[in-house]
């Protein structure tokens, strides 16, 4: 039995204890599982906690600016080549309860897919392949509030610039990329590589990264004046490269090579190649943990999600996710 004298400090102890078993078992992380139509939450180690379901195929997800709401796009089909309809709507999933909260139903538009939030209106973006176009979402009324021509054909993912007016998105079908001024609805098209899918903006907004995954290249631009500026080729002649993320300092470029199996690191300063890690699969996503230190990519056919150092450019673990769940993207839940 402990001494009266050691109480004060026995339940100091068990009081830490507890906050960081509660701290372990935490969600740190959401990772959308497209194959089985759920949002998994789990901790930094790959343990799963809990999952809310959301419609059938989610593919791209994103988060309110407070992180209570995240958004999933319910595209309903599993690969963007499929002649399905699919589905149509966008679910809204409360993070903290671990279930979802409601439904944004898009009417006409079908097979949504990209999608960012607007901190500064509370608004949803999202991309629809049927037809093709840009949805402005109110998810507080739950009502699609404008529609935007793309000027393009299966538009992919979209990316809101920093200025909260301006909108790119990738245009697989056309192999371009539409830069949408939302006030005016003025569009402007760039070409691209063929087919591309993924895209960032560097972390001090000066270039757009295209991963274009029948090109096998990166496509960069200038954010300011809209021009091209080069292209890093990346994998072998049929790499197809489909999401790629910059490192915080904006000098690493890694992208996911579905074709190659493998992930690609490249020199933005000399857009050139630098090293190539094999993976078991073809890898679907491409996303940056929340300390910037190490990415998550995912092998959907695997149910695997690979867990990599950007300073040290390997694999340090993988952690499964259930059997026929499909991982999509990984993404770190906002603190």
């Amino acid at each position: 039995m402990p001494r009266p004298h050691h109480l004060p400090r026995l339940r100091i102890l068990l009081f830490a204890i507890g906050l960081s078993a509660r701290a372990a078992s935490a969600p740190s992380l959401v990772i959308v599982e497209k194959a089985s139509g759920h949002v998994g939450f789990y901790d930094t180690s790959g343990k799963r906690l809990g999952e809310a379901a959301v419609g059938h195929h989610p593919h791209e997800m994103t988060y309110s600016a407070d992180g209570r709401f995240l958004f999933t796009t319910d595209n309903g089909v599993m690969v963007m080549t499929s002649k399905d309809s699919g589905e149509n709507t966008v679910s809204i999933v409360d993070v903290a309860k671990r279930t979802k909260a409601g439904v944004i139903d898009l009417g006409e538009h079908r097979r949504p897919h990209g999608i960012d939030f607007d901190p500064a209106t509370g608004h949803v973006l999202v991309t629809t392949e049927l037809p093709s176009a840009m949805l402005i979402l109110d998810p507080a009324s739950r009502k699609v509030l404008d529609t935007y021509d793309v000027q393009g054909k299966a538009p992919h993912m979209v990316r809101l610039a920093k200025d909260h007016r301006t909108a790119w998105v990738t245009c697989t079908d056309t192999s371009n990329v539409s830069i949408i001024d939302l006030p005016t609805r003025k569009v402007i098209t760039l070409p691209t590589g063929a087919r591309p899918q993924g895209i960032v903006f560097s972390p001090d907004q000066a270039r757009v990264y295209v991963a274009n995954s029948d090109g096998h290249t990166i496509t960069v631009i200038d954010a300011a004046s809209k021009k091209f500026i080069g292209e890093i080729p990346v994998g072998g002649a049929h790499s197809g490269p489909v999401r790629v993320a910059i490192s915080p300092d904006g000098k690493t470029a890694l992208s996911a090579l579905q074709l190659d199996h493998a992930i690609s690191f490249s020199n933005t300063v000399t857009m050139k190649e630098e090293k190539v890690i094999p993976l078991p699969g073809s890898p679907v996503s491409m996303t940056l943990a929340a300390d910037g230190k190490t990415a998550y990519c995912s092998v959907q056919d695997q149910d695997t999600v690979f867990v990599i150092s950007l300073a040290e450019r390997k694999i340090l673990r993988s952690f499964k996710t259930p059997d026929h769940s499909g991982p999509d993207p990984v993404t770190p839940i906002p603190r």
